[in-house]
């Protein structure tokens, strides 16, 4: 098989190679990956900026989804040509996180999806809808459970609730599709007139060019009738934090996701305090709730977006590609 590893960080440093097609334990299932996604988190873990200390060499990339290929003697619920996709965090099956349950992430703590042939343990595997083709599926373990859980945990989405996204990254454009089944009013930011209209397109009901000068902050305060949001879809980091506690209504929330923006600028917590305002961080989710989304996709029948699709050997293209931040959704890479 064929196969990515990071032996020292950098883009440029990738290394495609070839290995033996691994054989299952007895808890294991042997996944043949045909597509995975990159995740702003992948980029940071390749460029040495996420864990400087990461034990290299390292198979990259959290996301990926396939056909098991082959299973252990003491495997239940899974069979041969089942399809399927990796969960984040290998060890987080329900309920609260814990530091143990965070141990096993895909692509950090241990090798990730970034190889033809990857060898999972059965709680680590979801089914995957019907619907969905792999490269939608193979989308979902980080940016779709992480805007799920957004949705869900940080904010308490309901029907007349109003949303605003940042940006048009993985997160964001799956918070925006979701939130608006949910019922939700949904506000977007961007540098770029032609990615909100795409936006639109997916139901984006109000949009702001922060290039054009002004607040945005501002903005959606004004977009809804001087109350402000329910929820932020925070991703930019602490370059944005300040901006985002403005848009929210008294009562609101933010979930705390990206570390994109940095800035010297102290946080106020006074806005925090006087707005009694809920700042929730969001890592991913479980099993259970990647379990959860993909009822609500089938329910909906939403489709992720994707940006682009690049072939095996093109992996190190599409980190360059993500590094300019010039995509709409999200980039994947077929490895079949």
């Amino acid at each position: 098989m064929k196969l990515w590893t990071i032996p020292a960080f950098g883009i440029d440093q990738l290394a495609l190679g070839e290995g033996a097609i691994p054989a299952p334990a007895a808890n294991q299932v042997v996944v043949e990956v045909h597509a995975v996604s990159l995740n702003y988190r992948d980029l940071m873990t390749v460029t040495g900026k996420y864990n400087p200390k990461l034990k290299l060499p390292r198979i990259p990339l959290s996301d990926g989804a396939g056909v098991v290929h082959a299973v252990g003697d003491a495997v239940r619920g899974f069979k041969v040509g089942d399809r399927v996709a990796g969960i984040f965090m290998q060890n987080w099956q329900d309920g609260a996180p814990s530091n143990e349950k965070y141990r096993g992430a895909l692509g950090g703590d241990i090798d990730g999806m970034a190889a033809q042939y990857v060898t999972l343990h059965q709680d680590g595997v979801v089914l995957i809808p019907d619907g969905l083709s792999f490269a939608e599926a193979a989308t979902l373990p980080c940016a779709g459970v992480t805007a799920w859980s957004a949705l869900q945990k940080a904010g308490g989405i309901a029907p007349g609730s109003t949303v605003l996204i940042q940006g048009t990254g993985g997160v964001s454009i799956a918070a925006l599709q979701l939130a608006k089944a949910m019922g939700a009013r949904v506000l977007g930011t961007s540098s770029s007139d032609e990615k909100l209209e795409r936006a639109r397109a997916l139901g984006l009901d109000a949009g702001f060019n922060y290039k054009s000068g002004g607040s945005w902050a501002d903005w959606a305060v004004e977009q809804t009738d001087g109350r402000g949001v329910d929820l932020v879809i925070e991703v930019g980091g602490s370059g944005t934090f300040l901006e985002s506690l403005k848009a929210c209504a008294v009562g609101g929330a933010m979930a705390q996701i990206g570390v994109l923006t940095e800035s010297a600028e102290p946080v106020d917590v006074r806005v925090i305090l006087r707005k009694q305002l809920r700042v929730q961080g969001i890592y991913v989710g479980s099993r259970t709730d990647f379990e959860a989304l993909n009822r609500a996709l089938i329910a909906t029948g939403i489709k992720p977006v994707i940006d682009k699709e690049f072939a095996l050997e093109e992996l190190p293209e599409a980190f360059r590609q993500m590094e300019a931040g010039s995509h709409f959704g999200k980039l994947v890479v077929r490895l079949r």
